[in-house]
């Protein structure tokens, strides 16, 4: 195409690009976080001086200063996502510890396995001079703990096994330690011993409103008990340690759990239900109502409900970004401006990942503004074709509405629910169509109207009346998961797909011609790429305590318990629902347990795990191409061993037979050399692979 052509394709675009200027700053975002080592001075340096130019020329609105302004919002956002990377540095454990914690505990939760767990700052540590321990330490509590009074701001100790944040437990899977540096949490662990009362929490600090929350949850649970008062203190304060583990599974395989998430659904329903009251209030008093503009008073105090909802469910990234848009629709509304529109929603996308760029690689932020765009894009769309034509009667607008929103927003959350998940709800349609109204109208105006009676003492009345509605939603949530295919399960996509699915769904959204139908194309062709998704036949964990070995019935797990976390993730990523325990009885090893065998291609490999298996290492490499072990030794000459001091370095492996060779992809290799990954490994890599059976090549075991 000529560039004539293509500029004047550009210049039709004009009054419409700004929602593609977001796409850019989150296209920086994400190249910072792709990268495979951290930029160099001389590359921040020529990334200022060309933002600084760009800027210089976009604003002299030459005719080619859309192309300048577009890459200019990419290095800011690259600059954004580094700046964030910086602010939050913190010192990370290098070792493993035992012994003594101290800290002030700033965040309760469970763990996986339901355990009461603590994030603790003011961090103290044996022998641990303050500038190299941790700013924030995380904490499971196992054992007997009846004497802990988990508080916040209040001061605890404990006996704690603390290690550093761990990596990949597969390559190219998710990186935790990514994760823990953005939440400034620099160690991870567990107690079996009692944790005890150091100091009582701190009167006036900075904790009061975590505490203030926390009593909320506290009275919310003492009105309504069980499960239905855990999932009313989720949604007033965001407090989940009240729901059980079974009702968390099935509110997410109904593709219920977004409900517990105070996000864009909440906010939004929270501040128009007050926008609707203030306006409604004040159309009843024609002397006030005549001489103000009521619907301008009624966004201000929607707002500041807004505000003070965000305060009360903790301030997390989900509701940091829902409390964002509606802030910018409000906002819209006190300028006479459209609310709904996708420059509100660019813009909400601009600030929420100038704040925290992070949040572009998580699910959350993927997800709900996917939606919001979808909803924004397609009721728009319906309402330009809608004028002029016969409108449906005032009674099924509403429920038409439902469907439409429904439909939309879970057709535009799937592929990135299922790509993070590996799993799709089948049945999420009529379970949201069964909850979502109840929610809109009762759930949350019974929330608010419980927080209007608290200074009364006469909250537990909108309790009351929630409870009805969320017994529903949970009955709905346990129905709908019982039924025969509420779920299947798909394997994880390669890196590329939700990048080359977003951009195509984005141009066809984005675009103001009927070429947007071309965004089609990159869409399909990432779920072609998904489909033809390659799951690595071996996968090694990082302890060198757990194998899988991809076989005919699945992957086959070389012990039925430890590395429990891991053997999760290597089932969920291959789209496996079943338990460690049925994995490790499929047929893919032989051998007694610790010294489990296997094939890889032409290869002949052994696991050795349990005591007594370092005295085993020296029989199996000469019976064995490969050894696993799990513990540290000097093997004998010749012999390709993977043991846990390799395994440090390079983290979990993957391998691939090629001929004779063998392939191997280290979990440090896909992860990069990142100041969240200590990025200070020597990259000697698997040399001791570099054998006449193993074929060359990058990233490969002869070298």
């Amino acid at each position: 195409m000529r560039p004539r052509r293509l500029w004047l394709l550009v210049e039709d675009q004009r009054g419409y690009l700004f929602p593609w200027l977001a796409v850019f700053y989150a296209g920086g975002v994400g190249a910072f976080f792709s990268l495979p080592a951290d930029p160099s001075g001389a590359i921040w340096a020529g990334v200022v001086f060309s933002a600084a130019g760009l800027g210089a020329l976009g604003l002299t609105r030459w005719r080619g200063g859309l192309v300048p302004m577009a890459l200019l919002f990419g290095l800011l956002g690259f600059l954004a996502a580094g700046h964030r990377t910086a602010a939050v540095a913190e010192p990370v454990l290098g070792f493993r510890y035992y012994g003594p914690v101290e800290g002030r505990i700033v965040g309760i939760d469970r763990s996986a396995s339901d355990k009461l767990r603590l994030t603790l700052d003011r961090v103290v540590l044996a022998d641990m001079p303050p500038h190299r321990t941790p700013a924030r330490v995380r904490v499971s509590l196992h054992g007997d703990q009846r004497y802990l009074v988990a508080e916040p701001g209040r001061i605890v100790g404990l006996t704690g096994h603390l290690s550093p944040p761990q990596g990949p437990v597969e390559p190219g899977g998710f990186d935790f330690r990514r994760q823990a540096w953005f939440k400034k949490l620099g160690a991870v662990g567990y107690t079996r011993s009692p944790a005890v009362t150091l100091a009582p929490a701190e009167g006036g600090s900075a904790l009061w409103l975590w505490r203030l929350r926390m009593t909320i949850s506290a009275e919310i649970r003492a009105v309504l008990p069980g499960a239905t008062g855990g999932v009313a203190a989720a949604l007033t304060v965001g407090d989940r340690s009240g729901i059980p583990a079974e009702v968390l599974e099935d509110l997410r395989a109904a593709n219920l759990a977004h409900l517990l998430a105070i996000s864009g659904l909440h906010m939004g329903l929270l501040t128009g239900f007050v926008f609707a009251c203030m306006r409604t209030g004040l159309a009843l008093l024609p002397a006030l109502s005549l001489r103000v503009d009521a619907k301008k008073i009624a966004a201000i105090v929607a707002l500041g409900a807004g505000a003070v909802y965000l305060g009360l469910s903790g301030g997390n990234v989900a509701t940091e970004r829902a409390f964002i848009m509606v802030a910018v629709m409000l906002v819209a509304v006190l300028f006479d401006r459209r609310a709904l529109t996708l420059r509100s929603v660019a813009l909400a996308a601009l600030l929420v990942l100038t704040l925290r760029p992070e949040a572009l690689m998580g699910p959350g932020f993927q997800m709900s503004f996917a939606a919001t765009t979808a909803l924004v894009a397609v009721f728009g769309w319906l309402r330009a074709a809608g004028e002029g034509r016969r409108r449906l009667p005032r009674w099924a607008r509403g429920t038409a509405a439902l469907v439409i929103s429904s439909a939309v927003a879970g057709a535009a959350t799937a592929p990135i629910a299922a790509a993070h998940f590996n799993q799709v709800p089948h049945y999420g349609l009529l379970a949201n169509l069964l909850s979502v109204p109840l929610m809109g109208a009762v759930v949350m105006p019974a929330a608010v109207l419980a927080a209007v009676l608290a200074p009364l003492g006469l909250h537990a009345a909108g309790l009351w009346i929630m409870d009805p509605p969320i017994r529903w939603i949970l009955g709905v949530a346990e129905r709908v998961a019982g039924l025969d295919g509420a779920l299947s399960f798909v394997p994880a996509p390669p890196p590329a797909v939700l990048v080359v699915f977003a951009l195509g769904a984005l141009f066809a959204i984005l675009w103001r011609d009927r070429s947007r139908i071309l965004g089609v194309a990159p869409m399909v062709l990432a779920l072609v790429l998904w489909s033809g998704a390659d799951r690595p036949p071996v996968i090694v964990a990082a302890s060198g305590g757990l194998v899988g070995v991809m076989t005919g019935d699945g992957r086959a797990l070389s012990k039925p318990r430890g590395d429990g976390f891991a053997a999760r993730s290597w089932l969920e990523n291959d789209g496996d629902p079943s338990a460690q325990a049925e994995a490790a009885e499929r047929p893919g090893f032989t051998g007694p347990p610790g010294a489990r065998e296997f094939r890889l291609g032409r290869l002949r490999a052994v696991h050795l795990t349990g005591r007594g298996a370092g005295a085993r290492v020296p029989g199996a490499c000469a019976a064995a191409d490969i050894v696993i072990y799990s513990g540290e030794t000097d093997p004998p000459a010749g012999c390709r061993l993977i043991d846990r001091r390799l395994l440090r370095e390079t983290g979990a492996l993957a391998l691939w037979p090629e001929g004779a060779g063998l392939r191997i992809v280290t979990a440090a290799e896909q992860a990069g050399r990142r100041v969240w990954n200590g990025a200070e490994r020597s990259g000697r890599a698997l040399a001791l692979f570099g054998t006449a059976r193993a074929a060359p090549g990058a990233g490969q075991a002869g070298q």
